[in-house]
């Protein structure tokens, strides 16, 4: 009896860069991915959140996700992008350093997040991809905001 390619789980991830460290997010929950542009500031939101931008007549808030994990914010480079996600029923923009490519691996490869990854609390995590020699820390989309901030989100009139 042979297994057949359907019955084996498999993850695809649209894989970035963040501060030297490749980070993988599930690509369901990906709009576009677009590149840097004029971000509006907003008054009384979060340290971490960046703005606003407006994506063909929808105003988007865009978050440093370098800021966001406690890591300190990035260089801004023509590699720098603003990756699109939904985000617990929010569309949310994630600046990221430079998005590398999208990959497909078995479920199986990913293992559980120690407590902290490289600075990142694993509250963010869903786990470590582990292929080959390669380690790709998955984030969780829906816990990249905490309920609080995604009001505050809202009651800025953003989001």
């Amino acid at each position: 009896m042979s297994v057949s390619s359907q019955s084996i789980q498999e993850e695809q991830v649209v894989v970035f860069q963040l501060m030297e460290q490749v980070y993988g997010i599930d690509i369901n929950a990906v709009y576009e991915i677009i590149r840097m542009e004029t971000i509006t500031k907003i008054p009384r939101t979060p340290g971490f959140v960046e703005g606003v931008i407006n994506l063909r007549g929808r105003i988007i808030p865009v978050i440093d996700l370098g800021l966001r994990f406690g890591l300190g914010q990035g260089e801004r480079t023509t590699a720098s992008r603003i990756i699109i996600v939904e985000v617990s029923g929010q569309t949310i923009g994630m600046i990221v350093d430079a998005v590398q490519e999208v990959l497909r691996f078995p479920s199986g490869s990913i293992e559980p997040a120690p407590p902290v990854v490289n600075g990142v609390d694993s509250a963010y995590l869903r786990g470590i991809a582990v292929l080959e020699e390669r380690l790709i820390i998955l984030l969780d989309q829906n816990k990249i905001l905490q309920e609080k901030e995604k009001e505050e989100l809202l009651q800025a009139n953003i989001g």
